[in-house]
């Protein structure tokens, strides 16, 4: 075993499935969901649903069941996890997406995060009361960030927020899984949970405004414009969302599954977590913003709103929560809900990377926190200086949207076709509870790998071009999207080598036997 030691472990199931809902749940359910939902006239929720059962449902089963399986033999990322289902060569290396794309991904994430503890704080304290439009929101959302007021975006405010969010994630990255992780989302997800019901209620419970209702807002995401369905767009927004909401194709969730036993249960915990996950997103999520933005706004300029992720968390409901008795009140559980869901996702976004160094590289947990947090920390502030030159939206495609396909895509096929799924399925059930039905096998052999590489093919097609070429961008912007393509491809590549140097040092460790 890897530093002599044994694997930390789960200490309940409870803290096992709160853990992996908060992985899943984070800002796109609160802003990310709505916003997308509603752009599509309701229509949204028919392949987003479809998608859900076809497609995300049965991957989250196989990133259990692949980071279970891996785990048993000591490994903790998806190079090792990679090499147990597949003997080849290569396979080692198409697991570094599992490692790279969680910590681009955490590289950014964390800075909008900070955000929301900035304006929990900024609320409560009424600094921005009195701004009641949307333009004079998006004035103080830029004066907060510091965008134009120079050639770097740097708020001394902001930054202060980004110190202490960084340091808290640092913190409970840290502490490990059971000590740090587990006893975070054991409180945090119940309590946010709880905040996003409050706030629910009290949205439910607005009066009309103008003649426009609550039920006019819950229109905008559940009753379907058939018309819409024809427009190939919405079946990408809807599975893309699937993706990005379960956190499939990241490489977290077989981290997580790691430190699993193998009779531990992953077809209920699976499902549960899912379950958790799709309460927050399509209950809470979808109750919250579009039909506040409806009443006080209506239904043109709302959808003009949700064009925009952060606008509407940040432009749109600052101004709404100063129009209500207790604004205060209401407006910082909004900023804190959305602080505690991103930071029950970016406290694993690194958890894979610190396996890697410790699985692969045999490195000390402590020096694998030290070299991530200088790192990422150093990383990081290009994204923060350079905010207003796109190299955030550069960074989340890449690893957010284009990356996380490919490499789902890439599991699936490993996973299914050469691992095989008469085995899968068999590891799939180790321990569970009940059977998953066997339409489900099908599913997994043929639909979702086949679903996955039809989305693929079409975002090479339709997107990959335009988006590689840098068509209709800025000139000015083009040298920081550069920088942000160079970040991705040196971690890749440091990653790689990581991967060339265990195995040529120490080759028996992949041979290593099942770690009980």
């Amino acid at each position: 075993m890897a530093n002599g030691g044994a694997r930390d472990r789960w200490v309940t199931r409870f803290g096992l499935v709160m853990a992996m809902a908060g992985n899943a749940v984070g800002l796109g359910n609160f802003l990310r969901f709505p916003g997308k939902a509603a752009a599509a006239g309701g229509a949204f929720m028919v392949p987003y649903l479809l998608a859900l059962v076809l497609l995300g449902i049965p991957l989250m089963w196989i990133e259990w069941s692949i980071g279970r399986h891996g785990g048993r033999y000591g490994h903790g990322s998806t190079p090792g996890m990679f090499h147990r289902l597949w003997k080849h060569p290569i396979s080692k290396y198409l697991g570094i997406f599992g490692v790279v794309l969680p910590a681009i991904i955490g590289i950014y994430y964390i800075y909008i995060e900070s955000w929301s503890l900035g304006y929990a704080w900024h609320t409560l304290m009424g600094d921005y009361w009195g701004k009641t439009s949307r333009e004079e929101m998006k004035a103080f959302a830029d004066g907060y960030r510091g965008i134009g007021a120079g050639t770097f975006a740097f708020s001394p405010d902001a930054y202060l927020f980004f110190l202490i969010t960084f340091g808290i994630n640092i913190l409970v990255f840290a502490r490990g899984i059971s000590k740090g992780i587990e006893i975070l989302c054991k409180y945090a997800m119940p309590t946010l949970a709880g905040l996003g019901v409050v706030l629910a209620i009290r949205v439910l419970t607005l009066p009309p405004l103008d003649g426009r209702t609550v039920s006019d807002g819950l229109a905008q995401l559940y009753v379907v414009d058939w018309s819409k369905l024809g427009d190939a767009g919405v079946w990408i927004s809807a599975t893309g969302q699937v993706f990005f909401s379960l956190s499939l194709g990241f490489g977290m969730i077989h981290t997580y599954a790691s430190y699993l036993k193998k009779e531990d249960d992953i077809v209920a915990s699976g499902l549960t977590a899912a379950s958790t996950n799709e309460f927050v997103e399509v209950i809470l999520g979808g109750t919250i913003a579009i039909p506040a933005a409806v009443i006080f706004f209506g239904v043109a300029e709302m959808r003009t709103i949700a064009q925009s992720t952060f606008d509407i968390g940040f432009q749109t409901m600052p101004v709404i929560f100063q129009q209500l008795p207790l604004g205060r009140v209401f407006g910082a559980m909004w900023f804190v809900l959305l602080f505690l869901a991103g930071l029950t996702s970016s406290v694993a976004m690194f958890t894979p990377l610190l396996q890697f160094l410790q699985d692969e590289l045999d490195l000390k947990r402590r020096t694998g926190v030290i070299i991530i947090g200088l790192g990422s920390f150093l990383l990081m502030q290009p994204v923060v200086l350079f905010l207003h030159h796109g190299i955030l939206d550069e960074l989340d495609f890449w690893a957010g949207d284009f990356g996380l396909v490919l490499f789902a895509a890439i599991e699936l096929v490993v996973f299914a076709w050469i691992f095989g799924m008469k085995k899968g399925w068999e590891e799939i059930h180790f321990g569970a509870d009940f059977r998953v039905p066997g339409i489900f096998y099908y599913v997994m052999l043929i639909v979702t790998p086949l679903y996955t590489l039809g989305l693929l093919a079409w975002w090479l097609w339709y997107s990959f071009p335009g988006k590689l070429w840098m068509t209709d961008v800025n000139p000015a912007d083009v040298p920081y999207l550069w920088l942000g393509r160079g970040m991705i491809v040196v971690l890749l590549v440091l990653v790689a080598f990581g991967v060339r140097y265990a195995w040529r040092t120490h080759p028996k460790y992949f041979e290593e036997k099942v770690q009980e």
